[in-house]
């Protein structure tokens, strides 16, 4: 993007939309950022696939100088356990040649005792099977440390690991003997196979990704032998080859993808002529159960009802009553009969479905209008004391109030709705930085977005909107060579970098429009300061 002032107010989605769109065709399992987690279980379970040295070399480049893995606070866990016992894998494995591997595990064995695991069970992120992931690998971890030779264990701090207060094994336990038992588990276990110890129901000769996993998948090839899985094989050489290496999570996610890049570029008025083939892996949206986010997991109404929404805007709209299957008496859950917690972005994006389908059918049913009604109050109940929303499937708190307020903007009714919209957004207005960003822990383009969407989806009259929306339009047009922040929950935090790219077009796209409206002065005077301060 162009930096200087004169640009500021060029439209600047049309041609990266286009090329962003074309993306999703060329590359149908997803685009999403390597992954610490992932990329360590591939090389403790497989060392077999190919770039097993280039994994090894992408964890001791991730890892951070104070000994851990991944991002601020409780989320480095996971990660750093699972880069932690892959090094220690490695250095079993290598023998005197991996002796370059003893300074990184000890500063990662160090972070895990001093820090990461002396948090309490309370104080860690809620992300997926936390409490059957760390059991795993604080158990696999001991393991591998116990069988160290003697010179090597000398060297390294051997005392058994022990696990967060509040957080026991015991549902590890009950799941891995379920399973070995041959119960019939819920489907999205599949993605957490790599600890569950025993094959998935659904794993065959032509299955191409266990669970939506490389890890999971790795883990039941190395179980049941490369040639058991042709599909499976190819899926993870084809990843590897793709990333040089390291892999990403979760993969693939296809409908999950195309829905979120595809509606939210519509949303923001950038035109869009996806592929028919893109726009049919979008139509199973209407099957009576919905949709899943890729092949290997289960459908869920979040992505069902990003899918809903993104067929509307793109002109194939779709009875939404696929979502009947997950309504609740709290609102709608994200999988039914299998959640704990409720997320105020899935219903956000139900609202977007059903408020989609009453605004082209007014005479609809009134259980439809009723939905709508109800959302309309649920979502605003939801909002946190300081105007934003939190939720469980995603770190930063702009993108929970991004999905609730344009939700709200477009098709919430009543006056409690609209008052939601205008406590988020002056509570956004009175966050953004000096350098014009917002962010949860920095500054990120992708949380500038959100915010930015939602200052321009919200009708307030605050004087300083003008300047704080230019300051951010600037802020994402500044060469900084910054790198995408993984802020999506999975098994560690992730950047789904497509979609991520499509939100940031998408708010500049709205930006530039809102800014032609605005007196120029106000536009140079913000990218000035704007420049300073990055």
């Amino acid at each position: 993007m162009s930096e200087g002032p004169g640009h500021v107010l060029a439209e600047p989605a049309t041609d990266a939309a286009r090329e962003l769109i074309a993306g999703l065709a060329l590359r149908p399992w997803g685009q999403v950022a390597p992954s610490v987690y992932e990329s360590g279980r591939l090389v403790a379970d497989a060392p077999w696939l190919p770039g097993h040295h280039q994994r090894i070399a992408f964890l001791l480049r991730e890892q951070r100088p104070d000994g851990a893995w991944g991002p601020p606070e409780g989320y480095a866990l996971v990660p750093t356990l699972s880069a932690t016992d892959a090094l220690l894998a490695a250095l079993a494995d290598g023998g005197s040649a991996g002796a370059h591997l003893l300074a990184p595990v000890t500063r990662g064995l160090h972070a895990l005792a001093d820090r990461l695991l002396a948090t309490h069970a309370r104080a860690l992120p809620d992300t997926p099977a936390l409490d059957l992931i760390v059991p795993a690998l604080v158990e696999s971890i001991n393991g591998r440390l116990s069988r160290l030779d003697r010179t090597t264990a000398e060297r390294l701090p051997h005392a058994p690991l022990g696990l967060p207060a509040g957080l026991r094994p015991d549902r590890l336990r009950a799941v891995r003997a379920a399973v070995a038992a041959g119960a019939t588990l819920p489907p999205k276990l599949a993605h957490f196979y790599e600890v569950l110890d025993a094959t998935p129901a659904d794993a065959g000769p032509t299955l191409t990704a266990v669970g939506a996993s490389p890890a999971a998948t790795a883990a039941w090839l190395s179980a049941a032998g490369p040639d058991a899985g042709p599909a499976a094989h190819a899926f993870l050489r084809k990843l590897i080859r793709d990333g040089d290496g390291p892999v990403p999570c979760p993969t693939p996610i296809t409908v999950f993808e195309r829905a979120w890049v595809l509606g939210g570029l519509r949303r923001a008025g950038v035109a869009v002529n996806p592929p028919a083939t893109v726009l049919r892996t979008l139509a199973s949206a209407t099957a009576a159960e919905g949709v899943a986010t890729g092949e290997g997991l289960p459908t869920d109404a979040d992505t069902t009802s990003v899918t809903l929404d993104a067929l509307a805007r793109l002109g194939h709209p779709a009875d939404p009553a696929s979502l009947w299957a997950y309504e609740t008496a709290d609102g709608f859950c994200t999988w039914p009969g299998s959640e704990d917690g409720f997320s105020v972005t899935t219903n956000a994006h139900v609202l977007d479905a059903f408020g989609q389908h009453v605004a082209a059918h007014p005479g609809a049913d009134a259980r439809y209008h009723r939905t709508v009604d109800r959302l309309s109050a649920v979502l605003p109940a939801h909002q946190l004391a300081d105007g934003l929303w939190q939720d469980r499937w995603h770190a930063s708190p702009y993108y929970a109030t991004a999905c609730c307020v344009l939700a709200l903007a477009e098709f919430g009714r009543g006056g409690v709705a609209a008052e939601a919209v205008d406590r988020a957004a002056r509570r956004v207005l009175d966050n953004q930085r000096a350098d014009g960003s917002w962010g949860r822990w920095d500054g990120t383009a992708e949380e500038t977005a959100y915010a930015l969407q939602v200052l321009l989806a919200a009708p307030t009259g605050a004087p300083r909107v003008d300047d704080a929306v230019a300051r951010g339009h600037a802020y994402l047009h500044q060469p900084s060579g910054r790198t995408d922040s993984p802020l999506w929950y999975g098994k560690e935090l992730y950047c789904p970098t497509a979609i991520v790219r499509a939100a940031i077009l998408a708010a500049c796209r709205l930006a530039s429009v809102h800014l032609t409206g605005v007196d120029r002065s106000v536009v140079d005077c913000a990218y000035q300061a704007t420049k300073a301060a990055t």
